[in-house]
């Protein structure tokens, strides 16, 4: 087994202890009622984002006083974007080239034996699995306690194959626990994910699918599980990209499929491909709870885990939260590589996923160049909107100066540099993708949007940035709570600015501003009405002079 650099789970949790970023909660919870709401309200409760923490809960009971004895960690992979930072081994700025570089260049991964493997320390099999020892010996809370009809893994990575090339396919799914030996499988039908595509050649053949549920790994495989990888390309073969090493691999135990060698749980099995059955209700990430569906079914055939296993469970639900942290970055990362590298558009700085409520997949900003040619703006947005199924329904380009994650700098580029008349077209007959599903409506459509500047604009009316500055050091010294600047924070030019006026505004500003009176005075005029703007009379004024 060749010598880890990157960070195991347990490793991971470290880190974040010594970054201050993990609140450890020695008292007993209930993992059905308390769990996840406890954590919840670091999302609804005001808490800012930097302040929000990775949650590990050590003494774990059910509402029958059960006592668990693996922990659960919870928002330890993407509680908020340091956290994530933590776990990917790289600042924010650096991750969409980490992404890219990864995606273009899989590392094929290290196959160690069975011996070697931490997550083949415990092996259970057979009627064991029907002794207490098989998925209810596992901590696996209640998402919305409520609505959820039980347990269901939400950090839970299936690992699947293409039954002709072998290919694996890593795709995160909610994994509904039904029996000990027995638990849901809902793969993203309208998204066609990897794992559904496999269901659908394995189902051709006749035969059940081999599958193997990961929970609890090292944070990379997590990180790559829940981005859409190009088809034929395995997720663990990007996660090793990612860390620039192979990544620590081991064959299953009853399927004949590969997973993380360094894994917390592993449950093997076989996904019926020829019965469904219902699965839900189950609070979702589109922040409404998905109504009961037939879905796929896995019976157990081995848990295969650590002697000292932790859980991990991912807050999903209402966004923000872990799940949508989590997807973010990467998703921003492909959509901007698509359209650059793909469509080669010209002026495109940044793609950004508006996450609050929307869960990233219905609105989305393009953030483009000053100056850059219509047709591309118009290119990109068509570009996104068919980017991939059911993702972009309203879709906004806005200029750099614009904070294009900010919802309030959005509207205000709409309300003002937008003219709805010529920059709104609805592109129709989308997908209705991953929300509560009309019944009335199958397709859905979306709303392209330039507000983009087409002409000169008067200046941000803020005080100018050294001025704001300034007003902040004072602020600081009076002891004042911690200021969030807000962009736009402070005024600046969008090209409706001369040089007369500058001088004016530097005037004002060492108190000379009874210079320009004077000046003013020097300029009165009486052919002209009430309210027009000296700009668009000057011109005639310099005609009569040469006159």
């Amino acid at each position: 087994m060749s010598k880890r650099t990157y960070r195991d789970l347990p490793d991971h949790i470290n880190a974040l202890r010594d970054a201050g970023l993990l609140i450890e909660v020695d008292r007993e919870i209930n993992k059905d009622t308390e769990m996840h709401p406890l954590v919840r309200w670091q999302y609804r409760g005001g808490i800012p984002e930097p302040d929000r923490k990775a949650w590990l809960f050590t003494n774990v009971v059910d509402s029958k006083g059960r006592k668990y004895n693996m922990p659960v960690l919870v928002c330890g992979l993407a509680g908020n974007p340091e956290i994530y930072q933590v776990g990917m081994g790289c600042s924010l700025d650096d991750m969409g080239g980490k992404w890219a570089e990864a995606f273009a260049n899989p590392l094929p991964p290290n196959i160690v034996t069975s011996d070697d493997a931490p997550c083949h320390e415990v092996i259970i099999e057979g009627k064991a699995l029907l002794e207490g020892n098989g998925l209810d010996a596992l901590s696996i809370p209640i998402s919305t306690p409520g609505f959820d009809n039980g347990p269901y893994t939400s950090s839970s990575h299936f690992i699947t194959s293409d039954p002709e090339t072998g290919i694996q396919n890593v795709g995160n799914y909610r994994g509904q626990i039904k029996a000990p030996n027995r638990m849901g499988m809902n793969t993203s039908t309208e998204l066609r994910t990897g794992g559904y595509i496999n269901w659908l050649a394995w189902k051709e053949r006749g035969e059940p699918m081999p599958c193997a549920v990961v929970i609890g790994c090292p944070p990379i495989v997590s990180y790559a599980s829940v981005q859409k990888v190009p088809e034929g390309v395995d997720e663990l073969e990007v996660a090793g990209a990612l860390v620039g090493q192979p990544l620590n691999v081991v064959k299953a135990k009853t399927v004949d499929l590969i997973v993380p060698a360094e894994a917390e749980v592993v449950i093997e099995g076989f996904v019926s491909t020829e019965l469904l059955e219902p699965e839900a209700p189950f609070g979702e990430s589109h922040g409404h709870v998905n109504i009961t569906e037939y879905n796929g079914f896995m019976d157990v055939t081995a848990v295969t885990q650590k002697k000292k296993a932790i859980l991990t469970s991912w807050v999903s639900q209402v966004a923000p939260s872990e799940s949508s942290v989590i997807r973010r970055f990467a998703y921003e990362a492909r959509q901007i590589s698509y359209l650059q590298d793909s469509l080669g558009i010209t002026g495109i700085k940044h793609v950004k996923a508006h996450e609050p409520l929307t869960s990233l997949s219905r609105v989305i900003a393009l953030s483009f160049e000053k100056e850059t040619p219509r047709t591309e703006i118009w290119r990109a947005l068509y570009g996104l909107a068919s980017f991939r199924q059911a993702e972009g329904k309203w879709l906004i380009a806005v200029d750099e100066d614009i904070d294009a994650t900010n919802s309030d700098a959005l509207f205000w580029a709409m309300a003002y540099r937008c003219r709805p008349q010529h920059d709104v077209h609805v592109l129709k007959h989308k997908d209705q993708g991953h929300g509560p599903r009309s019944l009335t409506e199958p397709e859905d459509a979306a709303v392209l949007i330039d507000a983009t500047l087409k002409e000169s604009f008067p200046p941000v009316s803020l005080p100018k940035q050294e001025f704001m500055e300034r007003a902040a050091q004072i602020w600081d010294e009076l002891g004042l709570p911690t200021l969030r600047p807000e962009s736009p924070w402070f005024g600046y030019s969008l090209g409706e600015w001369s040089e007369d006026l500058e001088e004016m505004a530097v005037r004002a500003v060492k108190s000379d501003y009874w210079e320009t009176g004077k000046v003013y005075a020097q300029r009165r005029r009486s052919d002209v009405a009430m309210n027009t703007e000296v700009r668009t009379v000057s011109d005639k004024v310099k005609k009569r002079g040469d006159e």
